[in-house]
């Protein structure tokens, strides 16, 4: 992810400065700790602290915690509709808030970025302020400095790095080692899995940059709606209705009529969509975004979910 955005950087941002305090000068050089060897962070998406609509239980089938996810299975992944009535597809990454998290990447004073040096985040799922979408941060270290000698927020500021904070935003969900999201826009963009520090253990994560996005004017992750049915309508005194009951389907498909606002050519798209819920007996006229906004809504913001949007047909 670090090569993707550092020719972009240089547009965005303010300088904040973190910390005061350097290291004195006698002290023995730190030494370059090894992303391949290197202890990985426990990461479970599918807690009570860090999942919403996606919290394990004996019975829903989550994976377990810290084990490899398939998120091209359900209920991880969505076939939809566009604007239009054309066929999406997009994946579910749960409710996330509009308040970025910071990650922090690294430039020489020359401006360069470190080459092998992998991007320092301070929270993961379950610790509070998590968020898939990200907030870049450049951190300027000397043009000495050694490639992955800093892996943890701590340090940055132990050191008395300047932060320069930018606008820019990336869609980077941490999930488990071995985890797999084959799909993607543009088509031939990398679907592997980017390393980062969390306090000097290795995350693993995905990159979805079907569009550039950059915070609102309040620093937010822009927010745009999605339209979706359940199998059973909410009903807040039945716990298998609404989300439990799951998407409302064509028989015998995964077609669904969840449909969408925009799309990644779009130049207000965003992946982090306000959910509102219509009237599943409204679904056979609902396939496009006019249908959807007329027909009876039920829950008129249920969440913000992160919903790459990652195939079209």
């Amino acid at each position: 992810m670090l090569k993707s955005v550092t020719s972009s950087l240089a547009l965005f941002g303010l300088i904040v400065t973190v910390g005061s305090c350097k290291k004195n000068s006698s002290s023995p050089a730190p030494t370059p700790k090894d992303p391949n060897t290197a202890p990985a962070a426990w990461i479970d998406r599918f807690s009570s602290a860090a999942g919403h609509l996606q919290v394990r239980t004996s019975t829903n089938g989550l994976p377990p915690a810290n084990e490899p996810v398939n998120f091209d299975q359900g209920p991880f992944i969505t076939q939809g509709l566009s604007p239009t009535g054309g066929t999406i597809w997009y994946y579910n990454f749960d409710i996330h808030p509009s308040t970025p998290a910071p990650i922090y990447a690294f430039f020489r004073n020359s401006g360069a970025a470190v080459e092998g040096q992998n991007n320092v985040v301070d929270v993961i799922p379950g610790v509070n302020e998590y968020n898939d979408f990200w907030q870049i941060n450049m951190v300027t270290v000397p043009d000495g400095y050694v490639a992955n000698t800093v892996t943890s927020y701590q340090e940055i500021v132990a050191n008395g790095y300047k932060v320069t904070a930018t606008n820019q935003l990336v869609n980077c969900p941490i999930v488990p080692k071995g985890s797999a999201a084959t799909m993607r826009l543009p088509a031939g963009s990398s679907t592997g899995l980017d390393l980062g520090w969390y306090k000097d253990s290795v995350v693993y994560y995905f990159n979805f940059a079907e569009r550039s996005i950059t915070t609102d004017a309040n620093g937010k992750v822009p927010v745009i709606p999605i339209y979706v049915s359940f199998n059973i309508n909410p009903n807040p005194g039945d716990p298998n209705s609404g989300p439990a009951s799951g998407f409302k389907t064509e028989p015998g498909t995964s077609q669904t009529h969840n449909v969408i606002t925009a799309l990644p050519s779009d130049s207000y798209y965003t992946p982090l969509w306000a959910v509102a819920v219509y009237d599943n007996n409204s679904f056979d006229s609902v396939t496009n975004q006019t249908q959807a906004m007329k027909a009876p809504q039920l829950v008129p913001n249920a969440g913000t979910v992160n919903c790459p949007v990652v195939g079209i047909k």
